[in-house]
């Protein structure tokens, strides 16, 4: 509901509405509310209910900066901890769905496969604090990401080449350099944010505008 903005940006959310549709009563779906509310999906406003998460450039660029920070801090921990047989199975991975990456034209699986790698990046570390916060994260920019990662894949840009560099750096034992490949990653789209949201806003809007 949250991530995948089946309420716009903004918008209130009907809580007699949210029961009727989901047959659920009010008591559990305000504690389901509440808890989205501290997890940092949607917004309480006194006097006048539950609202959707705005989507700005500067929520997404806090946003990106934790990914950052958490995805950084793990490789640098991987370097030194990563399980070779884990290591080798992502390795694996990265040939296993090179050309689907490439070439894949449907944004849900092309977001899939992307986080498929950077999650289990991040598991290698061995932190599985690092590994559900990064989840949350995610939850959180899935909707700009797809939108993001969409744009590179019509010029022709995603491939698994930044991520095997950055899996070999890691392998080689330099935490280092491990970091500083995965920072160079993020910045790219960091970069780009607020050109993201504006692409995940056409995403949201033009269905409705082109049936009027």
């Amino acid at each position: 509901m949250a991530s995948g903005f089946e309420f716009k940006p903004g918008e209130r959310i009907n809580e007699s509405a949210l029961s009727r549709d989901l047959g659920a009563s009010r008591t559990p779906l305000r504690e389901a509310l509440n808890r989205l509310v501290a997890e940092g999906f949607i917004d309480f406003r006194a006097g006048r209910g539950f609202f959707c998460r705005d989507l700005t450039p500067d929520r997404i660029v806090t946003l990106y900066q934790a990914r950052m920070a958490i995805e950084c801090e793990a490789v640098r921990l991987a370097a030194d901890r990563a399980d070779p047989a884990a290591r080798n199975a992502l390795y694996e991975y990265l040939e296993e769905t090179d050309n689907e990456y490439a070439n894949c034209d449907e944004a849900a699986r092309l977001l899939e496969l992307d986080e498929t790698f950077h999650l289990r990046l991040c598991k290698l570390s061995s932190n599985t604090e690092f590994v559900r916060m990064l989840e949350t994260i995610y939850d959180k920019i899935r909707f700009v990401r797809a939108a993001d990662l969409r744009r590179l894949q019509s010029a022709g840009r995603t491939n698994h080449d930044r991520h095997r560099k950055i899996l070999n750096v890691m392998a080689e034992g330099d935490p280092q350099a491990a970091s500083d490949a995965m920072r160079a990653h993020i910045s790219g789209r960091l970069d780009h944010a607020t050109e993201a949201v504006r692409l995940a806003f056409a995403d949201l809007y033009a269905p409705l505008e082109t049936g009027t």
